[in-house]
């Protein structure tokens, strides 16, 4: 039984192992930069390398799930979704959030340094790119594509506007990161319905999600990203 699959070029798989490991090092080093800003007594390079190595041992986890056959079954809830995304998103929303370390993190961190991170959402563009190999729905391939795209793009003129504190800053945070948490919402729950509908009436579906290695976008990309939109939120409702 081979890895990765065969439904696409081998070099557009890689590309895209490649591409996850911006994610993880954005979010690694916003983590590192609120714990040097909190001046907290583990090092930061410990924190950076904490996460890292969390996320590392997480994903060797979906992969060899992966490989052993455990997401191949089409089912609802997809069993992708029940061993790695909502038990990752139990941890950081029910425990990494209420950790007292995270909150001295968040604190801490200056709010455009928690909105960059968004940019990696541009790995959005392999929605589009498995929607052209017709392995995705070609609505759902827009939706979460461009989405994803459009969150990415935005968070940087939202980061320019914390970064210079332009006047209705707050506002314009708040819009963007309802939108944002809107837009991974909306995704999964496409997802969910192309699921049900794909094993009521057959057709195409978001099997290839469920293969390696784009079973790291719903394994990763939900709860993480659903993480930090409430640690954002945080940080809103605590500004003065």
């Amino acid at each position: 039984m081979d890895l990765f699959t065969h439904k696409i070029p081998f070099w557009i798989s890689l590309l895209f192992l490649f591409a996850m490991l911006i994610p993880i090092n954005l979010v690694a080093s916003a983590a590192r930069r609120g714990t040097e800003r909190a001046e907290l007594p583990i090092k930061s390079i410990n924190m950076y390398g904490g996460i890292v190595l969390f996320y590392a041992i997480y994903l060797l986890y979906v992969t060899i799930a992966c490989y052993q056959g455990l997401f191949s079954e089409v089912t609802l809830p997809p069993k992708i979704m029940l061993f790695t995304a909502f038990p990752l998103l139990l941890f950081l929303g029910g425990v990494v959030f209420n950790l007292p370390i995270t909150k001295q993190i968040l604190a801490a961190a200056p709010i455009e340094n928690l909105v960059i991170i968004h940019l990696f959402r541009l790995i959005g563009t392999f929605f589009l790119i498995l929607g052209d190999y017709a392995l995705v729905p070609p609505l759902f391939s827009i939706f979460a594509g461009f989405g994803d795209i459009a969150i990415a793009l935005t968070s940087i003129g939202v980061y320019r506007m914390n970064l210079l504190k332009l006047p209705n800053a707050k506002i314009y945070t708040w819009l963007w990161n309802t939108a944002g948490l809107f837009d991974i919402l909306l995704t999964s729950f496409m997802a969910f319905w192309y699921t049900k509908k794909s094993i009521d009436e057959g057709g195409i579906g978001v099997e290839i999600l469920t293969e390696f290695p784009f079973c790291f976008i719903p394994a990763f990309a939900p709860a993480t990203i659903i993480f930090l939109h409430l640690c954002i939120y945080r940080k809103l409702l605590s500004a003065k």
